[in-house]
């Protein structure tokens, strides 16, 4: 069997991506199906032909700067029928760019102080959510997102009220993105929902 050929991209301020990488690759490593292959820090990895050997991008970077090479390229090699998964932060890089902020389909504002939170599942019958609890609780610091109103919401949360997206889908040309706002420092990496979630939506991205 051809496997689908995965690039975990780590890197950025804020966030502890050194630690999280790690348990990205070993929550991905349960499907036997991915062969991953980790990179950090050097966006040039995105321009046009580096992306090229790769069926699925898995991308948890906070803010720097993207060049213009670099998001043609990562744009242009989605579209061609590639798929993009975001993990937490990603929905905060390249603040300053809103063609990265449109092709993962929203983008980072505020977040409430780390704590529990409830999660509710809002599309259970879609492949990346299958097998969930409906409802479960997390430990993570909850994204409060401005967000394209036509991305597909799986599930969300309550913010002062008001449901918030946790999981979305979209398309971009060809090519699938999933963003996961979970994930933002290891601990809350370890959870199931968290690895189950990552887990099925780089396998739906990349089909």
């Amino acid at each position: 069997m051809t496997k689908i050929k995965t690039l975990v991209f780590g890197g950025g301020e804020i966030h502890d991506w050194q630690g999280v990488q790690p348990l990205v690759v070993n929550a991905l490593s349960a499907a036997d199906a991915l062969e991953i292959t980790t990179a950090q820090e050097d966006l040039s990895i995105l321009e046009a032909d580096n992306l090229s050997p790769y069926d699925v991008l898995v991308f948890h970077y906070t803010v720097g700067t993207i060049s213009d090479a670099q998001r043609d390229g990562l744009s242009q090699w989605l579209a061609a029928g590639k798929g993009y998964v975001g993990i937490h932060s990603a929905a905060d890089s390249f603040r300053g760019d809103p063609d990265y902020r449109n092709l993962v389909g929203g983008y980072f504002l505020t977040h409430p102080p780390y704590r529990e939170y409830q999660v509710s599942i809002k599309d259970p019958e879609h492949p990346i959510t299958q097998g969930l609890d409906e409802e479960f609780m997390v430990a993570d610091e909850q994204y409060i997102l401005d967000y394209d109103p036509r991305v597909h919401i799986l599930a969300n949360a309550l913010w002062k009220g008001e449901t918030m997206p946790v999981a979305w889908t979209k398309s971009h040309g060809g090519g699938r993105v999933f963003y996961l706002a979970l994930g933002h420092d290891a601990p809350a990496c370890k959870h199931p929902a968290f690895c189950q979630l990552l887990l099925q939506g780089t396998l739906w991205a990349a089909s």
